[in-house]
């Protein structure tokens, strides 16, 4: 890991740039000066719309996590941002804005196609973030993984075990091995919904939840669209990860 620039936020966080072979990424830790001890990490995942135009959202999610003690990270995601495109996704979401503009059913091969090679490239990526990031003095365990794509998180949940507690955000494209995957998730769980979501299908999420493996897991719904959840989300989350990895 090699940092790139730093600058010191109004609220006292560190906000620093780093590569990781290839990489880009971010890391925001809470001021040394209040921080007793190595601070708890959150994985912020994100959706592949690059790390430049999801800057704000992540840098708020990063920012109310800092003030309940824990560090945040996140890394670009493959084939999106400054990062070499990857072909097949390409096609595949292609094929998946042609479906949704005429009306036809986004079928399993579509689904397949979009979100399994992303997942089979991204965990290895974020895993290795973590091995990189839980070598830094001021970063340490339990780790939490928060948003994102929901089958990144569901592959993490299963093949990670440093990974203590998860927050995500449902969504129904989902390929049915990910379905399979859930079954063997056993982490406890927070997950969010927006009951009026225009790009997702909601008993398809309500499935999902339900086929999770976890003893602990609850549910939010929200009334409103993809981009409505309510600040009140961000608090209830951050609750979540203070009881579990604190």
């Amino acid at each position: 890991m090699r940092f790139t620039s730093e600058q010191r936020l109004d609220e006292g966080v560190l906000e620093r740039e780093f590569t990781l072979g290839e990489i880009p990424g971010i890391l925001w830790t809470p001021d040394a000066a209040s921080a007793a001890a190595p601070a708890p990490l959150i994985l912020l995942g994100h959706p592949p719309l690059g790390l430049r135009k999801m800057y704000p959202r992540l840098l708020g999610r990063a920012l109310g996590c800092a003030a309940e003690g824990f560090a945040t990270a996140t890394i670009e995601l493959p084939g999106s941002g400054d990062r070499p495109r990857l072909p097949a996704l390409d096609e595949a979401r292609a094929d998946l804005r042609r479906a949704m503009e005429t009306g036809e059913p986004v079928g399993d091969e579509i689904v397949h196609a979009l979100v399994l090679p992303l997942v089979e490239a991204a965990v290895p990526e974020w895993r290795a973030a973590l091995d990189a990031l839980l070598a830094l003095p001021e970063v340490d365990g339990p780790v939490g993984y928060s948003g994102g794509v929901i089958s990144v998180g569901v592959r993490l949940a299963v093949v990670e075990p440093r990974v203590s507690a998860a927050v995500l955000f449902a969504g129904s494209l989902v390929p049915r091995a990910i379905f399979e995957e859930a079954r063997q998730v056993t982490i406890p769980l927070h997950v969010l919904l927006q009951w009026d979501d225009e790009g997702n299908d909601r008993q398809a999420s309500l499935d999902l939840f339900d086929t999770f493996g976890s003893k602990e897991k609850s549910l939010h719904a929200h009334l409103g669209g993809h981009a409505g959840v309510p600040e009140s989300a961000g608090a209830a989350a951050a609750q979540f990860f203070t009881r579990h990895l604190k």
